[in-house]
């Protein structure tokens, strides 16, 4: 589906070099098929050029000619960055969002006709092609448009397609979700130096034990907390730590993380759609 096809992302940042990486590492699309845009940084266009190889054209024929325009500015910039150049833009183009927040209601109306929308929601872990990614397609989407957005982001790790009121349960489970791991392995580090166990012995430790805790549950058909009991020997070593985090009501604590960081997308989706 992507196969000649031409990219163009709106936005150089992070998340757009990620996917330009997985599109090329994979050879899904043909790096003279890919183009990048952004404002004032032209070292950065030449960074990814020299990386990947991308074309270097001008940014009129770059929106003109693009099959697909990725949208990877920042959220605050959507307005400027789009406006600047939607009399270029028309509805046989396939527009894909990566901001966090703006709806497909809000990138239509900014456009001024119907191109199909898509909004997605991946993660930082994208730059090391294991992003958890959700994708919404938005009122004029069709099937084809959704296949492609799915083939586009499945360079970068895995997709789940969900409703666009979703995106927001998205953001806070698995968009945010990598800072909530990051936090617990500080602890588990800090944790260790407090025992007694050098800084870099500890970290190798956790890390290796998250990576094989997780391959259990790709691996196994039993659910996080069946491994969990069978882990947890009565009267044991695990019990005991298990028996403080329910006294510090670990899992009402992430429980009640993921649903604020989730109200926090609704609040600052509401915030920038409202503008429209």
């Amino acid at each position: 589906m992507l196969e000649n096809k031409k990219i163009c992302f709106l936005g150089a940042g992070s998340m757009a070099e990620a996917i330009i990486a997985g599109l090329v590492a994979k050879e899904l699309v043909t790096p003279k098929n890919i183009s990048a845009l952004n404002r004032g940084n032209r070292d950065r266009i030449e960074q990814l050029i020299a990386r990947y190889g991308i074309n270097d054209i001008d940014k009129e024929t770059a929106i003109t000619s693009a099959d697909i325009i990725v949208l990877a500015v920042k959220p605050k910039d959507i307005d400027s960055a789009l406006s600047e150049y939607t009399h270029l833009t028309h509805k046989g183009q396939l527009f894909i969002s990566v901001l966090a927040g703006i709806s497909t209601d809000y990138i239509t109306s900014i456009l001024g006709h119907e191109a199909p929308v898509i909004r997605s929601m991946p993660n930082t872990s994208a730059t090391i092609g294991l992003s958890a990614t959700g994708i919404a397609s938005g009122k004029t989407a069709l099937e084809e448009s959704i296949a492609i957005a799915k083939q586009l982001f499945e360079a970068i790790g895995i997709v789940e397609q969900v409703e666009e009121e979703e995106i927001h349960g998205v953001t806070g489970l698995s968009g945010s979700g990598p800072a909530y791991i990051y936090y617990l392995v500080e602890a588990m580090e800090k944790a260790g130096q407090d025992i007694g166990l050098d800084q870099d012995v500890a970290r190798r430790l956790i890390l290796q034990t998250i990576l094989g805790s997780v391959e259990m549950l790709m691996q196994s058909n039993e659910s996080a907390e069946s491994l969990r009991k069978k882990v947890t020997s009565p009267n044991g070593t695990t019990a005991a730590g298990i028996d403080v985090l329910n006294q510090y009501k670990f899992a009402e604590a992430i429980g009640a993380c993921i649903r604020r960081a989730t109200e926090r997308s609704r609040e600052l989706g509401a915030l920038t759609n409202s503008h429209s």
